[in-house]
């Protein structure tokens, strides 16, 4: 029988993107987003709940996340679950799941040309939202593998 290892989010970025070089000279960004949910209770009360997401990015992605994502941008991200272990120095074992980014795309729209800074990596003529599908992307790599601390293989 088969089995699934899906996730589909849509939510804002909380913190710029964290990128490194690993040993091997592959870039890897780390970055959370933010996804809501509202509810009316039975005494008509809206409720609101946030969760957030630790992202990995690898290789062309990863340089994609330091290039266009910032704080607040608002994402698509497909990917898949990957949870990882390690031994702190004190010897407790810690357990961390992340979404390994397969897909992104940017759903802001671009900001009209009176809002373009000169340092702006967009083009100021569109105004439709950003796709970088990771299929289409030449250079994905597939080296995902971690330190024996359970951090990146830096």
């Amino acid at each position: 029988m088969r089995s699934i290892n899906k996730v589909i989010l849509i939510g804002n970025v909380t913190r710029d993107p964290e990128v490194r070089t690993t040993g091997n000279g592959q870039l890897v960004a780390t970055l959370t987003i933010a996804t809501n949910r509202t509810w009316v209770t039975r005494d008509n009360r809206k409720m609101e709940s946030a969760e957030y997401h630790d992202l990995v990015a690898w290789a062309h992605l990863a340089e994609l996340c330091e290039n266009f994502i910032r704080k607040g941008k608002l994402l698509y991200i497909e990917g898949y679950l990957k949870s990882r272990s390690w031994d702190t120095p004190e010897g407790t074992r810690r357990f961390k799941t992340e979404i390994v980014v397969d897909d992104l795309i940017m759903l802001d729209r671009q900001r009209s040309t009176t809002e373009l800074s000169d340092s702006d990596p967009v083009s100021p003529n569109s105004q439709e939202p950003t796709e970088i599908p990771a299929n289409e992307l030449a250079g994905i790599g597939t080296d995902n593998s971690y330190g024996p601390d359970g951090n990146f293989d830096l």
